[in-house]
């Protein structure tokens, strides 16, 4: 009971604050305010790995593809499918940081149909190869007294 008390009052701290934010600030708590944009990002965080076109969100929103572009793009800042591509590759990120995960279990998780392409897309937007940012930001584990990276 506790644990819904404090959900809702998160949320409701999190609709106040968005309710105070400029009419011209941009990224995706701004998006959470229009209706149609709200449900274009609820659509991509609860599944990032779908092929995503923005002739179908639109259609599943019930808006036109130009208008979906427009608004999103003026609200959150990037179009929808740079937004896709960037939740993507950060959610890739998480996973590549536990180091649980092969690149190529990562790559399809996450929505590429191979391991290259997810590779090419992950070194343009972070500058690094998949490989090199997992060795680069994994966290150092305790083993007997000594500090070891995972």
């Amino acid at each position: 009971m506790l644990a819904k008390l404090s959900e809702l009052m998160f949320v409701e701290a999190i609709r106040r604050h968005i309710e105070t934010l400029p009419a011209d600030q941009a990224g995706w708590l701004a998006g959470l305010r229009d209706e149609f944009v709200g449900k274009t990002l609820a659509l991509i965080h609860a599944r990032p790995a779908h092929g995503w076109t923005v002739e179908e969100i639109a259609r599943t929103i019930g808006l036109s593809r130009s208008a979906l572009a427009e608004r999103f793009t003026g609200l959150v800042g990037l179009p929808p499918m740079q937004y896709l591509t960037r939740w993507r590759l950060h959610l890739a990120g998480d996973l590549l940081r536990s180091g649980r995960q092969t690149i190529a279990a990562i790559a399809s998780d996450v929505g590429y149909d191979s391991e290259a392409a997810f590779s090419r897309a992950f070194k343009r937007e972070m500058g690094v190869a998949p490989a090199a940012w997992r060795r680069k930001t994994e966290a150092p584990v305790r083993s007997g007294g000594a500090l070891r990276h995972t």
